[in-house]
């Protein structure tokens, strides 16, 4: 009896070990898996990066932009302004001096 119960014991052991062995492979799987997935991550994020470092430019050169184009237009007022002033003062649109 002793014999038998020891041949199941170890063969319950060989089991197991069996067992851990296949966990063991599966756990190194998804350590692989994972370290690729943090290498996609850290791509897609340098990308974002990148985006986002365009994007601000974009923005940059049309606040610049948008202030050249305000300072133009009040050149060019200022211009129409004087022409009106040596014109004898006439008002736009009505055709009469002031």
């Amino acid at each position: 009896m002793a014999d038998e119960e020891l041949t199941q014991r170890v063969a319950r052991l060989e089991r197991q070990v069996m067992e851990l062995t296949e966990r063991s492979a599966d756990a190194a799987a998804a350590r692989v898996l994972a370290s690729g997935a943090d290498r996609d991550v850290a791509e897609v994020r340098a990308e974002l990066r990148a985006h986002t470092g365009t994007m601000n430019a974009l923005r940059q050169d049309q606040v610049d932009l948008r202030e050249e184009m305000r300072e133009g237009f009040a050149t060019v007022n200022r211009s129409l302004q004087q022409i009106i002033g040596l014109l004898g003062g006439a008002q736009p649109g009505t055709g009469e001096s002031t």
